[in-house]
């Protein structure tokens, strides 16, 4: 086989014998591509291995023929939109090696894992409360209710919820993890759903409000942003209660 050939063998799955066959060549250029291979494989096993880890709270609930929803938010701290929940309920035959924290992942990767997660996942659920509702009752408040209806929307009910260090008001028992999007595939999810439903709503803002750049800082307070409401002023869209719109109020 060329070098060229080899190469290609080394993108898919190969038996131990065609490895064998292979690691007797004494050819550097083909050892070289060995080496790369099994750097590949090494990482790709420690990925599988963090990835089933992941499923360790999960599979409490599993064993005992029970489902599990995993709930997160995204949108606490910008000065504008709302804030955002999914729940989302996964089983054993979720395969997305790549799904894990939200905040760890690009744009792109996040935009391509939303609809296999949807896909994938036995239901998925959103919440969402708009700044009249930030405003009037608290963001935390507000994140609480939105996480509620996230449940609430799931077409199975669940019997339990995994939860990012958050007490959703509803009756089922919960457990809080800190930092749960980076300890549970079920959160994970949930955060990459929420995130990318935020995203692609404060997308739709910044077509309307042009001038604020949402499209870039979905609504956190940037340098840009700042500049922007300091010359235009507040947005329909604006939480008064956070400063500095709330310097409008006054």
């Amino acid at each position: 086989m060329t070098i060229k050939e080899i190469r290609e063998l080394l993108k898919k799955d190969i038996t131990e014998e065609e490895l064998k066959s292979l690691e007797a060549d004494p050819r550097a250029g083909v050892q070289k591509l060995l080496a790369s291979y099994r750097k590949r494989q090494a990482k790709l096993l420690a990925k599988k291995e963090d990835f089933m880890h992941r499923f360790s709270y999960e599979s409490k609930f599993w064993q005992k023929g029970q489902l599990v929803a995993g709930v997160d938010e995204v949108g606490r701290g910008p000065l504008a939109g709302p804030v955002v929940t999914a729940a989302v309920v996964i089983d054993q035959n979720f395969d997305l090696l790549e799904v894990n924290d939200s905040k760890k992942l690009s744009p792109e990767k996040r935009l391509q894992l939303y609809p296999q997660i949807l896909a994938k996942a036995v239901s998925v659920g959103i919440g969402v409360k708009n700044t009249a509702i930030i405003d009037q009752i608290n963001i935390y408040e507000a994140d609480r209710q939105a996480m509620a209806q996230a449940v609430q929307e799931l077409d199975v009910k669940p019997d339990a919820l995994l939860v990012d260090a958050m007490d959703v008001p509803i009756d089922l028992p919960q457990v809080k993890l800190i930092k749960g999007d980076a300890k549970s595939n079920s959160i994970a999810a949930a955060s990459i759903v929420a995130k990318v439903f935020r995203d692609k709503l404060m997308d739709n803002y910044g077509e309307l409000y042009p001038q604020y750049g949402f499209h870039h800082n979905a609504g956190y307070g940037t340098k840009d942003h700042i500049d922007a409401l300091k010359k235009y002023g507040p947005t329909p869209i604006h939480r008064k209660t956070f400063a500095p719109v709330s310097d409008f109020f006054k």
